[in-house]
């Protein structure tokens, strides 16, 4: 057999190979004997129809197809062996002949990276800086969700509750009813459909109120159709906000002393989201920046085919569907769906592979006593189902995954501690991190 090979761009080899007549004599007496124990040739029992009686029976094209599809996988798995050929998925085959029988094989290999001078990477923190009115919000919606709500005799208002009878018809349909539906009236907020809270403002008890009403234009089936909606309000209740001063704050979660130590503590809460959505902003941006410094990220295309295949997996995943299921709800071909996601998924492969190159760089792994602990702590959070949690991460397919994401979360410290390495924020100011303390508790 004669082989020769060939680098290709995106991590791909061509291979040339060329069967002698020897094996491809030996193949089509496979194929002879295979095809005979199927194929019943008249006057002669299965199995036992002479090689020249069975061509004759099925013609030569049938038998030469039969001794190819033996034959090549023979050929290109030999192939790969002498040329060292590292292959991650299955080859593109071209036959160029078929009796004797020669063929190409474009093997997709494994990717090539070169990060460069990653250790020389270095990216600016933003400073981190928390609006007092941010606070002053925090507290709004405290008092919110600790007021009262009293029966109100007089018309509907923005805040109030409303309990009511409502019918919608659209374009000349009942599209919507229900008795005893209970709304919250906020300020630019949307119930049902756009105008029905305007509309329902100045509504009397026991007096119906027709709400004219336009479906927005999307993906709704009446969409720009109108109609009108016809609420009967049965019940009135204002809400009354409590006073915001030191016996409110006593009052919240487990009690605050006073007001500013309820401020204080909100202030920090806020801080540390501002803080945890500006570091993942920042992890982002490093490996964003390290993909870009990278000398070379070659990968064969296949890998953003299998990434394709995944997005569209887990969209419909979110969704409770079956990919079919998905695609139909949201009206696209398979073919459109992919080309939209080809740029995501292209990102992500990149961004996999500087990930996986710098962490066998830095030769970052998973400890057991590690993979051990975060077992643990995962069983520890799953309350009634911590034996069934224990099961599936404690599986040597769930350490695996587990160790995966540690490594991952390893290699994104590590990352971020390279790239800010000066440990100043943009504008000189000093990242500055609080320990983390409980949350204050809702009602």
């Amino acid at each position: 057999m004669k082989v020769s090979s060939q680098r290709l761009p995106e991590s791909q080899v061509l291979l040339e190979i060329e069967v002698d007549t020897q094996q491809m004599e030996r193949s089509l007496e496979k194929a002879h004997r295979r095809l005979a124990q199927r194929v019943e040739v008249p006057g002669f029992r299965k199995g036992k129809a002479p090689p020249s009686m069975l061509e004759r029976h099925l013609g030569r094209p049938r038998i030469v197809q039969e001794a190819l599809d033996i034959l090549i996988p023979e050929a290109y798995n030999q192939a790969i062996e002498e040329q060292d050929i590292d292959a991650i998925d299955q080859p593109s085959i071209e036959l160029v002949k078929d009796e004797p029988l020669a063929f190409k094989a474009t093997v997709p290999v494994r990717p090539t990276v070169d990060l460069g001078d990653y250790q020389g990477l270095r990216v600016a923190r933003e400073a981190v800086s928390i609006d007092e009115s941010e606070t002053d919000k925090a507290l709004d919606e405290l008092r919110h969700r600790y007021a009262l709500h009293e029966p109100a005799d007089r018309p509907v208002e923005i805040g109030d509750i409303v309990r009511a009878d409502v019918r919608g018809v659209v374009d000349g349909r009942e599209v919507y009813k229900e008795d005893d539906a209970e709304f919250r009236l906020r300020e630019g907020a949307t119930i049902l459909l756009p105008g029905i809270v305007e509309g329902l403002i100045g509504a009397e008890k026991g007096t119906p109120k027709e709400i004219p009403i336009t479906v927005p234009e999307g993906d709704r089936p009446l969409s720009g159709k109108s109609g009108t909606f016809t609420i009967n309000v049965k019940e009135v209740k204002q809400e009354v906000l409590p006073e915001l001063n030191d016996e409110f704050a006593r009052g919240v979660g487990e009690g605050f002393a006073s007001l500013d130590a309820l401020r204080d503590r909100l202030r920090n809460d806020i801080r540390e989201r501002v803080d945890a959505e500006f570091e993942e902003a920042y992890r982002d941006k490093t490996v964003g920046a390290l993909v870009e410094q990278a000398d070379k990220i070659e990968f064969p295309p296949v890998m953003i085919e299998r990434e394709v295949e995944r997005l569209i997996e887990d969209q419909a995943r979110r969704l409770g569907q079956d990919v079919e299921q998905y695609l139909a709800t949201v009206k696209q071909t398979r073919e459109s769906l992919r080309e939209q996601l080809l740029p995501v998924a292209t990102e992500r492969v990149r961004r996999s592979l500087a990930l996986t190159q710098l962490a066998e760089r830095e030769e970052i792994k998973a400890e057991t006593e590690e993979v051990d602990a975060e077992v643990e702590k995962l069983v520890a959070s799953s309350g009634q189902q911590a034996e069934q949690m224990r099961r599936l991460f404690g599986s040597p397919d769930g350490r695996t995954a587990i160790a995966r994401s540690l490594i991952t979360r390893k290699t994104m410290d590590r990352l971020a501690e390279i790239a800010g390495r000066d440990g100043t924020a943009a504008g000189g100011e000093k990242k500055v991190r609080k320990k983390a303390k409980s949350k204050v508790a809702t009602k």
